[in-house]
């Protein structure tokens, strides 16, 4: 049964087209992964069909009665509510039955006996309904997925304006799971969840009985979950059956099969036109020559789609520093309240380490309090000579009305507006990336921009706050290769062990200083 249809959908931002007589369906069960380079229209692809972006043209029809459930990497939640206000919100429909159903109940001391008849049926099957859907247990089935998330720990009292990147994730994916949806739309859910969460959502999905599209550029985590692969490139939409590594194998075969056929054309091409050329002059052979002409004319011409550009990834070196990086005293991290017990640690040139916990427990307030961003509530922290330090943010803040040429120029303002394009290119962004607003981008394109910026400035010292979120499989592997070849220092939070373990030497688990369980 088919739950969801797309057809010749096309759909473009000025002058830049993302998708171009695009047809897709989604079956009952199917468990899907929507895959493709940063920038090819994946979320734009969700915002579509759940109807939150009218497209170009093209018609999306789902069938009657799908309850559909977005994890949108851009929501925003609102101040003054808790976390349990949201995932009770994910109950709404069934709260405005009850608020019917007490409204009936007002009303049937003043009606007549046919009227009481009527409803007293309808007030039988909203109560059916509230107790099918679990209405009389909500309270428990809260905490259970609570629980199950880690937010318990952080008190469901908690305003959810005050969490971390990875909290948010967590409660709007609690939320989501609530609401049992017939069909889930997950964007990228594993980017701010930890090494814990993410393993407890991958058997969620495994016993997953209704249908699911997944965006992720974590391949591990989709080979485990998915059984279909939608690749997204060069505005079209392609279908593969089984997982990520079966999907690469056959899309290398069909593109070395389109290059051989390419080749093979191109040559007979350029014997027709030259056997024309040679010979529509000449009397006896004019026929000949007109008849290659029609062939030539009628050929269908194989077009091989334009390489995309690599990413490049090479960090400036630095001076060489002293030989301590950091050194911390007593240091107690925090806000209002402390996130970690007093810390004596000490990072000497040369190491390359990574901080590994679940979230909210103090990587990123760590990385903060030792760049000075952030004052400990205790002790202090004695920075080492001569750093010059390269930080790399979880986020660029919202609303960035700046062109990517103008966000460098910023920073770099000595360049040239060719080496700022150059600089810009060999992060693998295209000119019209290049002149676009920084806030129209795509998670892992404005990822690239911020990226470009760390690695035109010298430095000696690496601070990497989750950089491989959002970033497509290609650059995340450019990435990697660059720090392994960066011969300074790097405090890197990470949870991808595939990432991580191969780069740095040490691993520091924040969850043994922690004063968080989270």
């Amino acid at each position: 049964m088919s739950i969801l249809n797309v057809e010749h959908l096309s759909h473009g931002f000025g002058d830049r087209a993302i998708f171009t007589d695009v047809s897709f369906r989604l079956l009952k069960g199917e468990h899907i992964g929507l895959v493709g380079a940063n920038g090819e229209g994946k979320s734009t692809f969700l915002n579509i069909v759940t109807g939150s972006l009218m497209p170009d043209e093209g018609k999306v029809e789902w069938a009657k009665n799908v309850r559909v459930g977005y994890l949108d990497q851009h929501t925003v939640l609102e101040k003054g509510m808790t976390i349990e206000d949201v995932l009770k919100s994910a109950f709404a429909y069934l709260y405005d039955m009850e608020e019917h159903m007490n409204q009936i109940c007002d009303r049937l001391g003043e009606v007549d006996a046919d009227e009481m008849e009527r409803l007293m049926d309808e007030l039988g099957t909203i109560q059916d309904t509230l107790t099918l859907h679990d209405f009389y247990v909500i309270d428990a089935k809260v905490e259970e997925v609570a629980r199950a998330l880690g937010l318990l720990e952080i008190g469901l009292d908690k305003d959810v304006t005050d969490l971390s990147g990875g909290q948010r994730t967590k409660v709007l994916l609690g939320k989501l799971l609530l609401e049992k949806p017939d069909i889930l739309l997950l964007d990228e859910p594993t980017n701010y969840l930890d090494e814990i969460h993410i393993a407890w959502l991958k058997r969620y999905l495994l016993d997953y009985e209704n249908a699911f599209i997944l965006i992720s550029h974590d391949i591990p985590f989709l080979n485990e979950v998915v059984n279909l692969i939608y690749h997204m490139e060069n505005q079209e939409l392609n279908r593969y059956v089984g997982d990520y590594d079966k999907f690469q194998e056959v899309y290398a075969v069909k593109k070395s099969q389109l290059e051989a056929a390419y080749r093979k054309q191109q040559q007979e091409i350029n014997e027709l036109k030259d056997f024309v050329a040679r010979n529509k002059a000449r009397v006896a052979t004019r026929n000949m020559a007109m008849s290659r002409q029609k062939k030539l004319d009628k050929m269908d011409v194989i077009e091989l789609a334009a390489e995309k550009p690599k990413p490049e990834f090479n960090f400036k070196q630095g001076r060489t520093p002293g030989k301590y990086i950091f050194e911390t005293e007593n240091l107690v991290i925090g806000y209002d309240e402390p996130l970690s017990k007093p810390l004596n640690l000490s990072m000497e040139r040369g190491h390359k380490i990574a901080l590994v916990g679940a979230n909210g427990i103090g990587k990123t307030t760590l990385l903060k309090s030792i760049l000075g961003l952030i004052k400990p509530l205790k002790g202090s922290v004695e920075l080492g000579e001569n750093l010059q330090i390269g930080y790399f943010e979880q986020e660029m803040a919202p609303g960035n009305r700046t062109t990517c040429i103008e966000e460098i120029w910023k920073e770099f303002p000595s360049l040239s507006q060719y080496e700022v394009r150059s600089a810009l290119a060999k992060c693998g962004l295209t000119t019209k990336h290049i002149e676009s607003q920084v806030q129209v981008l795509s998670g892992g394109e404005q990822a690239k921009v911020r990226l470009c910026k760390l690695i035109n400035q010298e430095t000696n010292i690496l601070l990497l706050d989750e950089p491989t979120n959002h970033l497509d499989v290609e650059a995340k592997d450019e990435l990697k290769r660059a720090l392994l070849a960066y011969k300074g220092s790097i405090l890197l939070i990470c949870h991808e062990p595939e990432f991580y373990q191969d780069v740095v030497s040490e691993v520091w688990d924040c969850s043994k200083w922690t004063t968080k369980i989270i």
